[in-house]
């Protein structure tokens, strides 16, 4: 739905293109019927009964399956179609396949608990060391599964004073 077809019923068609007209966007109101009464590209049609059985297909597998298996079973099934439309019709409905492996969330912010002061105040640089140690806490992916790291890193020279996994 375009612009004009959106606000039409509220400001009229006229006045809306008298607008547009005005800012450098030269349309008549003929042209906006014309395009209003032309029929449906080649294109929409096919996409519409595309989207079905892309649909279909990423249902019936559970919804795992992305662009390029639901792209082999349209092939498998006689449609005809190029993978970059199976993608591009995907985006379009929402549409996505499962993704490997997890998504690590080290920490969860509670928006109502109070944060810890920033008593540096953003200025990473120390005089001499000793002075200064800043602790980071991160996960390292592993063979047995996920590893969870804190650092303690003296600023003056950068040297990790402590760690523990």
């Amino acid at each position: 739905m375009t612009f004009i077809d959106q606000h039409a019923d509220v400001f009229g068609v006229e006045p809306i293109c008298r607008v547009l007209t005005e800012h450098g966007c030269p349309i008549s109101t003929s042209t906006y019927y014309a395009a209003k009464r032309r029929p449906p590209s080649t294109r929409a049609v096919r996409d519409a009964a595309l989207d079905a059985h892309i649909q279909r297909i990423h249902t019936d597998n559970y919804g795992v399956y992305g662009a390029r298996k639901v792209w082999q079973q349209l092939l498998r099934e006689g449609h005809r179609v190029a993978r970059c439309t199976v993608e591009r019709r995907m985006r379009g409905l929402g549409l996505q396949g499962a993704r490997r492996g997890k998504k690590i969330r080290t920490t969860t912010p509670d928006p109502g608990h109070e944060r810890a002061a920033d008593r540096l105040q953003r200025d990473f640089t120390a005089s001499r060391p000793n002075a200064t140690w800043v602790a980071d806490f991160t996960h390292v992916s592993a063979w047995c599964g996920v590893v969870y790291v804190a650092f303690v890193v003296d600023i003056y020279s950068r040297a990790i004073v402590g760690w523990a996994a």
